[in-house]
């Protein structure tokens, strides 16, 4: 069994930084997770705690039924992918890749049967007698797995792997680590600061940020139902859309209102958001939730809102639209044959049924 247990850990560097902040995770056998922040979140550091080459300032680390806190990373049966590749630039790949196995004196033959099966599973078996310098970004990525395949480890840790490939390595090799996990049937633990990432690979995510564990749950639940407007904001490309305005109530009815914009808010917000009349709130949609009112027969008026297309950037097969209301900017997402003309008026309409209320001084969400 490889599952990872987090109990209320915390990291606290000399001068008082508080990297990690009593976080509790259960990570499940076979489990791919990804923890995914900003910058200086703390992921890395709390993968690295997992790893054995960070001290724990408290709390416990399980791998399987083991506390692993005073156990030396070499002891701890874990593998890491690094950012860096860390190859050895004097050795073949052949030699990178049996290196840990060489330290802990396997027989020659199991270590050319090993990495000859590692080498086979990332299609590297012709580069085994190049060295580092001849090799791309790409390659070099594959063989750092490689090297992390050959011992079998009961978890593989992934700090960041795909950063310094160019995006359509990324894609590749996001795709090859995913296709990994589903062969290898192993505990995988991978940090990253891209959403997209995240959402494609991972079984279950969790959001870090400031050191702290802000939702744990699978990449639609999160992307659909985030727990408060920094995951909602973080998760989604481009991110949601947020206004600050007020709910106020006409004819029985709710509307968030913002200046110019009043919009009616649908029958099954109107309980939850009623304890907000005339108090200020912040209002999210995401890009793919605003339509042009050409290719919507049947909106409600209430939900129709006046802008200016400041920009239109072609993705290929979707258009993303910068839209102006004049008091805010947000962003469309429509297909490629909706783009309307740059500099010109328009009018948009928000799926209501779709959208998600914050409130103003904890940013939790409310529905």
């Amino acid at each position: 069994m490889a599952q990872v247990s987090l109990q209320n850990i915390s990291k606290i560097f000399a001068g008082g930084t508080r990297a990690v902040n009593d976080i509790s995770l259960d990570i499940e056998n076979k489990e791919f997770m990804v923890l995914v922040g900003p910058s200086g979140c703390g992921k890395s550091t709390a993968l690295r705690m997992i790893a054995g080459l960070e001290e724990i300032t408290s709390g416990n680390i399980y791998i399987g039924n083991r506390i692993v806190n005073d156990v030396p990373a070499k002891d701890r049966d874990i593998a890491m992918v690094f950012q860096s590749y860390a190859l050895y630039p004097y050795m073949t790949v052949f030699e990178n890749m049996s290196f840990g196995l060489r330290l802990r004196h396997y027989p020659k033959h199991d270590i050319i049967q090993r990495v000859n099966e590692a080498a086979d599973m990332l299609s590297i078996k012709h580069l085994l007698n190049r060295r580092p310098r001849e090799l791309s970004g790409g390659e070099r990525q594959r063989v750092a797995v490689g090297r992390a395949i050959v011992r079998k480890p009961t978890v593989f840790l992934f700090d960041e792997p795909l950063s310094n490939l160019d995006a359509k390595l990324r894609v590749q090799m996001r795709t090859e680590i995913h296709k990994l996990h589903i062969r290898l049937q192993t505990t995988m633990i991978y940090v990253t600061h891209d959403q997209v990432e995240a959402m494609t690979m991972g079984d279950r995510i969790a959001v870090m940020r400031d050191g702290v564990l802000q939702q744990v749950a699978d990449p639609i639940s999160i992307y659909d139902r985030p727990i408060n407007k920094f995951v909602a904001g973080f998760i989604g490309s481009p991110p949601m859309n947020f206004m600050l305005g007020r709910i106020v109530k006409k004819d029985s009815r709710l509307y968030f209102e913002e200046g110019k914009i009043i919009i009616k808010v649908v029958e099954d917000m109107q309980e939850k958001l009623a304890g907000y009349v005339n108090k200020e709130i912040i209002f999210g949609i995401r890009s793919e939730d605003i339509y042009d009112k050409l290719f919507v027969s049947d909106a409600p008026p209430e939900n129709i809102v006046r802008v200016n297309c400041e920009v239109a950037e072609p993705m290929g097969s979707e258009v993303y639209l910068y839209l102006n209301t004049g008091k805010h900017t947000f962003i469309a997402r429509v297909g490629a044959h909706d783009r309307p003309k740059v500099n010109q008026d328009m009018d948009v309409v928000f799926d209501m049924s779709k959208v998600h209320f914050f409130d103003k001084d904890t940013e939790k969400t409310i529905i």
